[in-house]
């Protein structure tokens, strides 16, 4: 199947009613060596955003444990069962939001996974993701980290429905796969969040530059989460969590302590930007074209 226009896709969205608005947090949360302190300061840090008015949650990569292979298996829980996704799940129904769970290691059948889980106002699991593209990196004079050494990539892309519109869901390293962010687009997100926990080489130089280039590229919003920077930890992280317009403009960010990061969204710039720069009916396919390679085989 070839690729769908995403101004034709997200139509669904606008025809009826006007595009919804809603208010977006990114908790970027400081994570410890204890995961019980992990999880009592994700738990206060959501409900400090619901408070604010957040209607849309979202928490970092790895929250609910230090980022690092020696770490993924000791810290690896059943999702959407283990005690993590749970509170998920029952502060999602309790405080009426939609809850992004940034991402946690999961096991199952003997592998690990880096996997996110959303759940609905009601509680309901909309989606369960895990990381496609693994971290290995070999950066001399910067960061050395295998990823795979450990865990296992997932196989499946993530697009949820939600009251706020379509969202679009990846973590971290899969934020550098254009074509993925293309591919939810294609399946007619209008809000892509990468939950990530960018480093101190290549935060600086291409964290803010791939939210942006992902949200002008596709015309839609984009939201990367990180964690707070511990910086007696192994792995430290850049943080910065940052919101972005399908225009490109920084909507909210911040540096590296624990913060949240807020921004009001109003999803008829999305349609604004398709229509007065119409690049998705301005494709050139007689040269061109996107397939969507799991559509296409089914």
């Amino acid at each position: 199947q070839l690729f769908h226009k995403p101004a034709h896709i997200s139509k669904r969205f606008f025809m009826s009613k006007q595009p919804p608005k809603f208010k977006f947090a990114a908790v970027q949360l400081a994570v410890t060596s204890d995961k019980a302190k992990n999880l009592t300061n994700a738990e206060s840090m959501i409900r400090k955003a619901s408070e604010n008015g957040a209607q849309v949650i979202s928490l970092p990569e790895c929250w609910n444990c230090p980022y690092g292979n020696k770490f993924f298996g000791q810290y690896s829980e059943s999702v959407p069962d283990g005690e993590s996704s749970k509170l998920l799940q029952q502060l999602a129904k309790e405080l009426k939001v939609v809850l992004i769970g940034g991402s946690i290691p999961e096991t199952d059948e003997g592998k690990l996974y880096n996997t996110s889980v959303v759940f609905d106002e009601n509680g309901n699991l909309l989606s369960k993701f895990r990381k496609i593209h693994l971290f290995d990196v070999d950066i001399p004079n910067g960061v050395t980290f295998i990823e795979s050494k450990t865990l296992s990539p997932g196989n499946s892309v993530s697009v949820f429905d939600t009251k706020f519109g379509r969202f679009g869901l990846a973590i971290c390293y899969d934020m550098r796969f254009p074509l993925l962010a293309q591919l939810m687009t294609a399946r007619g997100a209008t809000f892509l969040v990468y939950p990530g926990a960018f480093n101190l080489t290549t935060g600086p130089l291409h964290w803010e530059l791939l939210i942006r280039g992902r949200a002008v590229d596709n015309q839609l919003f984009v939201a990367a989460v990180s964690p707070a920077r511990d910086e007696e930890a192994s792995y430290q992280a850049w943080g910065h969590s940052t919101i972005v317009s399908p225009w490109g403009k920084v909507l909210g960010t911040t540096e590296h302590q624990q913060e949240i990061v807020y921004a009001d969204i109003d999803m008829q710039e999305v349609e604004d930007m398709r229509k007065q720069i119409p690049t998705s009916t301005q494709q050139r396919n007689d040269l061109y074209n996107f397939i969507d390679v799991t559509k296409q085989t089914k």
